[in-house]
């Protein structure tokens, strides 16, 4: 299980702002592809064989791209891929512990047109291959109204020589990165009666990217998962209280989104227990 290190707990998100925002920042470019995974492969493979829908898709026309894609990649990795008989976009996301995702324009706005998706957070391929921007998104409180058109256009205006990068973050009673349903999650936290306050939850930190692939003009929408014990907060002291901060500043729209208010008895309890007081979110 892929793990934030300790050193990082108390990078963003946890220093940003609270609740929704699109919070993109420029990186360098050899700082895309995080790494860290030996084999990504292994755990890929696996739900590839298992649950192929839900982890692969791709749509008619998406080829091109995906060959973009796959060339990016290998440049990235120093490999050469895309001769093993899959399709490029699953021949490259074999090689990196990211989710890939290709967006391209199609009927006039930005659809997924094909992608690898072994670690979403309560979505599944099948359920995300075709969709706009918007329908994505929908699930999302406030994201029609207040970043649909700024989305839009990032992707319109991105730039060939920039990569954009966001994290975003949350706490649940799930270790494992494959993640499709999020009722299956809150049910654990319910259920549980830990021993220790804040064993069985889990912070699951998500990296994202994008990039203009410069040939056919899409964009790659690369996601990463690192899933650590809350437990692990305790290996840095600014940590804790840092995330305190952002759990107690957490708006009420997204701690709703996030289904908080499954883990926010173990999370008390565990900040509880480190002296830390979390005052009562004002919600406002």
């Amino acid at each position: 299980m892929p793990q934030t290190p300790a050193s990082r707990l108390s990078d963003p998100p946890w220093g940003a702002a609270p609740g929704f925002a699109i919070g993109l920042r420029r990186i360098a470019r050899d700082a895309w592809l995080e790494g860290g995974e030996a084999r990504p492969w292994a755990r890929k493979d696996r739900l590839f064989r298992t649950v192929p829908n839900k982890v692969w898709g791709e749509t008619e026309g998406s080829r091109p791209g995906q060959g973009e894609v796959c060339s990016l990649v290998g440049q990235a990795l120093g490999l050469r891929l895309g001769r093993s008989g899959r399709p490029p976009l699953l021949d490259a996301a074999r090689r990196v512990p990211d989710d890939l995702v290709l967006m391209e324009r199609r009927d006039g706005d930005w659809a997924v047109s094909a992608l690898s998706l072994s670690a979403g957070s309560f979505f599944t391929a099948d359920e995300a291959l075709g969709q706009s921007l918007a329908a994505l998104h929908r699930p999302v409180p406030g994201f029609a109204d207040r970043f649909l058109v700024r989305v839009r256009r990032i992707f319109d205006k991105l730039p060939e020589q920039e990569i954009l990068e966001r994290r975003n973050w949350s706490v649940l009673a799930w270790r494992g990165l494959y993640a499709p349903e999020a009722e299956a999650a809150r049910s654990r936290a319910l259920a549980q009666r830990p021993r220790r306050p804040g064993a069985g939850l889990y912070l699951r930190c998500e990296r994202q990217t994008l990039r203009r692939l410069p040939r056919t003009g899409g964009v790659l929408f690369t996601i990463r998962i690192h899933v650590t014990p809350l437990l692990a907060l305790d290996a840095d002291p600014d940590a804790v209280q840092v995330f305190a901060r952002a759990w107690a500043e957490a708006p009420e729209d997204f701690r709703r989104y996030k289904g908080l208010a499954a883990v926010a008895p173990g999370v008390e309890a565990f900040l509880a227990a480190r002296g830390v007081s979390v005052p009562k979110p004002s919600h406002t």
